[in-house]
Formats: structure tokens, C-alpha cells, sequence
């Protein structure tokens, strides 16, 4: 396991972002610190994400940004230069994943089987992203993979929330588990920071609940 996922893996939980808007990233950013949870995957489903990206960033340099939903060698240039310290994808894909680490950067694409989970073994990846997580079998599927392919630890997003997140946390394999409860569109178009922080301390309590 790298450095980069060694820390995700102290922090538990990593909220999962989507900013329609690049003016909310600071103060989201700020109330992640304040909550407890110093990371983020903002995902490139928006054209606010490269620039959410740069401004936490360069803002926050202790915080852990990385961008999501990279799905094209040009979307991971755009953010590891705007300051993307990890890479996510949804699936696996060869050409993206060797293009990312050849840049030295933490890799973490998405998985859901065995053929999947070997093609990204033969890129020396230990840590891959389990996604969708609850509609393709959750922690039972999780569980199940785990045995066969015993140097594999996952992060699993997808259908992840408050009243499972404990379980999967419980588990050894499982490095931190992405979310987006704690961070919805809703509540960051609102501008409701105050709930979002409120919402990231108590996700933050769960996992020092589970893992002190």
C-alpha cells in the first residue's frame, strides 16, 4: 500500500464531491478540515471540478484532493495539474492507469470481478476501487474477492452511507470507504455548510467508533 492510501486509510472515509460550481469548493473545503475528514474526491462529472481541484489545493495543501471519475488520460493531466494527489476511476482502464502512475501518481481504478481485480494486478496495484459497491454485492461481494486475491484491499463507493458504513469499516480489507451523504448536491448548492460539517464530524466519529 502507497503513502497516499496509508493516509486515506487513517481518515476512513473519503467524501465523494460533485461541485457544479468552483466558488463552493473553498468553503466546503474548510468545513471537511473542520469535521474531520482532511480529503476529498472531487469528480470530473462537471466542468467546476478541474478548478474546485486547484483552488482546495493550493488553499489547503495538507488536505488530500484528489479528482474522480477520471475516465481519459486528458482528464488525469488536467488534474494532477491542478493538484490532484490521487486518481479514481470507475472502471478499469488499461491505457488510463498506466498513463497515471506513470506519472507517479496513486492509482485506485475501479473494480466489480476476479478478471477485472487481475488485469489490474498486472499493473502491481494493491488497492483498487470496489464500484458500485451495493448493487454489485457490497461487503458479502467484497468479501468474497478478498479470498482468492489475498494482497488486495479495496474502496468501495457506491450506495455506502451511515447505516452500513460501519460494517464495511470493520472490516480489514477494506482501506476507507468513499461517500457522498455527508457532502450532497443538495446541501452544497444551498450552501449549507453548517450541515455539511455537521455531517462530516459525525461520519468522522464513526470511524474513530470503529477503528479509535
Amino acid at each position: 500500500m502507497n503513502e497516499m492510501m496509508k493516509k486515506l486509510n487513517k481518515i476512513g472515509i473519503v467524501p465523494v464531491v460533485v461541485l457544479e460550481d468552483a466558488a463552493a469548493a473553498l468553503p466546503l473545503a474548510e468545513r471537511l478540515m473542520l469535521g474531520g475528514l482532511p480529503c476529498a474526491e472531487v469528480t470530473f462529472r462537471t466542468a467546476a471540478a478541474e478548478e474546485s481541484i486547484r483552488r482546495m489545493a493550493k488553499a489547503y495543501p495538507d488536505m488530500i484532493v484528489g479528482a474522480g471519475t477520471v475516465l481519459t488520460c486528458e482528464q488525469a493531466d488536467r488534474a494532477i495539474d491542478a493538484g490532484a494527489k490521487f486518481i479514481v476511476s470507475p472502471g478499469f482502464n488499461p491505457k488510463v492507469t498506466e498513463h497515471v502512475l506513470k506519472k507517479g501518481v496513486p492509482m485506485t481504478p475501479g473494480i466489480c470481478t476476479p478478471t477485472e481485480i487481475e488485469a489490474a494486478l498486472q499493473f502491481d496495484l494493491d488497492v483498487l476501487k470496489f464500484f458500485p459497491a451495493e448493487p454489485s454485492g457490497g461487503l458479502k461481494m467484497i468479501k468474497a474477492l478478498a479470498a482468492p486475491y489475498v494482497g488486495v484491499s479495496f474502496m468501495p463507493t457506491g450506495g455506502i452511507g451511515p447505516d452500513n458504513v460501519r460494517d464495511y469499516l470493520k472490516y480489514d480489507r477494506i482501506v476507507a470507504c468513499g461517500g457522498s451523504w455527508m457532502v450532497s448536491g443538495k446541501l452544497v448548492k444551498e450552501g449549507n455548510f453548517d450541515e455539511i460539517q455537521r455531517l462530516v464530524a459525525e461520519a468522522a466519529g464513526i470511524v474513530k467508533e470503529i477503528r479509535g
